[in-house]
């Protein structure tokens, strides 16, 4: 498995992994897609990698830029993240994680957050941290976690992609 940057021939693809890593997920109104499309359309995809062998696409990441209350720049927002589901379960979504904090952290990013499931994220170093807030959402699923330099703390707004 090789992952690298998104070129764009991968988009009709990226859209496909995406809509089949969604469909039948229980917290997904279907739209993640979308959201990916936006972030393109708009110039604020910041890091979009993508997981393939030979010719085939199974997986995909995407990393937008985040605002934060406290004004800290250089955070971003992780996903979607998309793997097919017939290649869930063999790590791929976890090599995405990590490669994607990597390049984050080497293009001097300070940090990342995302929201979804602890038991997930936590393994990659998220926590959650009371002084970094996504309004309207669980705290105990909205994590963060700093790539360099202070944790970041405040309202978090994602990027207008991811509202619609």
């Amino acid at each position: 498995m090789m992952i690298r940057p998104e070129r764009p021939e991968d988009v009709a693809t990226i859209d496909a992994v995406t809509r089949a890593a969604f469909a039948d997920h229980p917290h997904s109104d279907q739209t993640e897609h979308r959201i990916v499309e936006r972030l393109r359309s708009s110039g604020s995809l910041a890091l979009s990698l993508v997981a393939e062998e030979g010719e085939d696409i199974f997986g995909h990441i995407a990393f937008s830029p985040v605002e934060i209350g406290d004004g800290i720049d250089g955070w971003y927002g992780l996903g979607p993240l998309s793997v097919t589901p017939d290649r869930q379960g063999e790590g791929i979504g976890s090599a995405l994680v990590r490669q994607g904090l990597a390049r984050l952290a080497e293009l001097g990013g300070h940090g990342c957050v995302v929201m979804g499931d602890p038991g997930y994220y936590s393994r990659f170093g998220f926590g959650h941290h009371h002084d970094l807030v996504l309004v309207d959402c669980a705290p105990q699923y909205f994590m963060g976690i700093a790539l360099s330099g202070p944790m970041a703390c405040g309202i978090v707004r994602y990027n207008s992609a991811f509202y619609g």
